[in-house]
């Protein structure tokens, strides 16, 4: 009766939101989810989704639950620095204005630290950077951009100085550096992509993902770069045979399209 009840609750969510759950990893999406509605004092996933229905509140909070929305500026920062050095350089000698994309964006620590460094390596902040995420109050939250001084432990010296100013506990990010990212809503699993892209940014989601629905991401993501750009994936999440979605290893974590 328990995987029945869990198992409507998968069509429910699907039919509703468009999120199939069946696409991430079931043990670990059960588990979060069965503390959450436990939380909430529900016996049933019929009764939680019930609940969500009735209050928003409960639904982002399941989104939330589902999304781990947890991030941070320059998180690994070695691997940060290779982007900084080494391909954010390359990509402003073939264009002023590279086209980039932070997916999965969470609260915009990510396409923030993007933005930094493409506006520290071009000396302009007229740069576009798409940043994507299906939790909309994640995305509200990148939006307000203030964040508690936990999250900015690794932004080095120079750049907190410059695109961040102190309001007592917390950092916010300057205005004209919120300029430069432009948030939307965006389910991977289920949308289409724009393409052209000299950068894509996917960290530290894919874990969560079933086998095939990484396969799938993959070739989107593929398919989604212009010949020569580069797809900067998480610390765990190393692709295995990249030439089957036309990609090359670039540097450890860096894939480059052929």
């Amino acid at each position: 009766m328990e995987d029945k009840d869990f198992a409507l609750f998968i069509k429910r969510v699907k039919d509703y939101t468009a999120i199939d759950l069946a696409q991430y990893k079931e043990a670990q999406m059960k588990r979060r989810l069965t503390t959450l509605r436990q939380k909430k004092g529900y016996d049933t996933f019929a009764g939680f989704f019930d609940a969500m229905m009735k209050d928003k509140a409960i639904f982002y909070e399941f989104l939330d639950r589902m999304t781990i929305n947890v991030s941070e500026f320059w998180r690994n920062p070695n691997r940060w620095e290779v982007l900084e050095k080494q391909f954010i350089p390359q990509m402003l000698k073939t264009s002023r204005r590279p086209k980039i994309w932070s997916a999965a964006c969470s609260t915009g620590e990510e396409p923030y630290t993007l933005a930094m460094i493409a506006a520290e390596k071009s000396g302009t902040t007229d740069i576009q950077i798409m940043a994507t995420d299906i939790d909309d109050g994640a995305i509200e939250k990148a939006r307000k951009a203030v964040y508690p001084d936990r999250s900015i432990r690794d932004v080095p010296a120079h750049y907190l100085k410059k695109y961040f100013r102190q309001e007592q506990l917390t950092y916010c990010i300057t205005d004209d550096l919120k300029r430069m990212i432009k948030f939307q809503k965006q389910n991977l699993l289920v949308d289409t992509f724009d393409e052209g892209f000299d950068l894509i940014v996917c960290r530290n989601v894919m874990i969560y993902f079933t086998e095939e629905a990484k396969h799938l991401l993959y070739h989107k993501f593929a398919k989604s770069l212009k010949p020569g750009g580069i797809l900067f994936v998480g610390s765990t999440e190393q692709i295995f045979s990249p030439g089957q979605y036309s990609l090359e290893p670039a540097d450890t974590f860096f894939y480059r399209k052929k």
